[in-house]
């Protein structure tokens, strides 16, 4: 059992920035990625970043690549979403997940077994 807890979230005014935490509670803790997704009102939810945990190969969903960064830090079991240039549309809840095999790719959420409890990230205009 894995147990993931997010915090970072809240509320920012467009173009800010915020960085989201996701930490794992089990000791003995090899992944083979862990990853953020988010899900908006009334939509989907969609995947938004991995990381693979080692090594560190990132992985982006087009509508964030060059202004979300997920990095992870292996002796804290900890991995971290840093948000920047947010947007309206960037608001929505941030789940982090736990993908404990290295097959299937990484975007999609059938492919991750745990999930934390979700941090609500708004946007405003």
């Amino acid at each position: 059992q894995v147990q993931l807890v997010e915090s970072g979230g809240g509320l920012v005014q467009a173009g800010g920035s915020l960085r989201l935490s996701c930490a794992a509670s089990r000791r003995t803790f090899s992944p083979n990625a862990l990853g953020w997704f988010r899900q908006a009102p009334g939509k989907e939810r969609e995947f938004v970043a991995a990381i693979r945990w080692s090594p560190g190969i990132t992985y982006y969903a087009d509508s964030v690549k060059g202004r979300f960064t997920i990095s992870r830090d292996n002796a804290k079991n900890t991995v971290y979403l840093q948000m920047n240039s947010l947007k309206p549309e960037d608001t929505a809840v941030y789940y982090c997940a736990h993908k404990a095999y290295y097959s299937g790719g990484y975007v999609k959420e059938d492919l991750y077994d745990y999930w934390g409890q979700g941090t609500q990230v708004t946007v405003s205009s």
